[in-house]
């Protein structure tokens, strides 16, 4: 059975990896970026380059647009054929002071980290459900298991997903779609290129395994839970976090 992903936010770090995984494990990809089409198009390039044989697709979307993720949808779709997995990891972070938060800084953090999930899952559910077999991974962090200090709205957004992926998976595991949740630790990607040497040094001798995490653990959990021998996990939320939080 040929196999085709839909991941949000596939052209840095967390997401790249995840193209680049699911195309080494013989997926056909298709993966939306925003605002850097030369990263998106090197992501391209390294996919074609990992995989034999395989198809790869890079769109333009606002993750925290409605019309623009469907339309996105429906390219794949049309592009790759049926959709047989989801990864919701399109997202945006932000470090500030809950006093300091404004209305713009809420609502664009709810649009992208957790109204882009929703708006992709609500666009490939009908295939999936009318084929009776689907595997959709959210993102999440392990902020929206505990709560960090100074993103709370970072924090709040990401348990926002971990409430839609246990419901959802409830929902939608008699049409034969499983609904996951990754909750990554520190991960070595470029939203901690603000963070000093000295802060990922002390980030990671907090981490029980005394390193910081990267996109490809990460990816590689994704590829996991998407196969189809992973049937039987469904409502999860498995934090990939080095044992920082446990």
């Amino acid at each position: 059975m040929e196999r085709n992903v839909f991941i949000t936010g596939g052209s840095r770090g967390i997401g790249a990896a995840a193209v680049l995984a699911f195309a080494r494990a013989g997926y056909n990809a298709a993966f939306t970026y925003n605002a850097h089409p030369e990263a998106a198009e090197a992501v391209l390039q390294q996919a074609a380059r990992s995989a034999r044989g395989g198809r790869f697709l890079a769109i333009q979307a606002d993750a925290g647009d409605s019309a623009q993720v469907q339309s996105a949808v429906e390219q794949a779709e049309r592009e790759l054929g049926s959709l047989q997995a989801l990864v919701c990891n399109a997202g945006i972070a932000q470090v500030k002071l809950f006093t300091d938060t404004t209305d713009e800084d809420w609502r664009r953090m709810m649009a992208v980290d957790l109204d882009g999930a929703f708006y992709a899952c609500r666009a490939v559910l009908p295939g999936m459900i009318h084929r009776k077999y689907g595997r959709i991974l959210l993102v999440s962090s392990m902020w929206g298991q505990t709560g960090g200090s100074c993103e709370v709205a970072y924090s709040a957004a990401k348990a926002g997903l971990i409430g839609l992926g246990k419901a959802l998976a409830k929902e939608e595991g008699p049409s034969g779609i499983t609904v996951n949740i990754i909750a990554p630790g520190v991960i070595d990607t470029d939203m901690m290129a603000s963070f000093t040497a000295e802060d990922r040094a002390a980030l990671a001798e907090e981490t029980p395994v005394e390193r910081l995490g990267t996109a490809e653990e990460i990816a590689r959990t994704m590829v996991f839970l998407a196969d189809e021998a992973s049937g039987y996990i469904t409502g999860q939320v498995l934090g990939v976090n080095g044992g920082l939080v446990i």
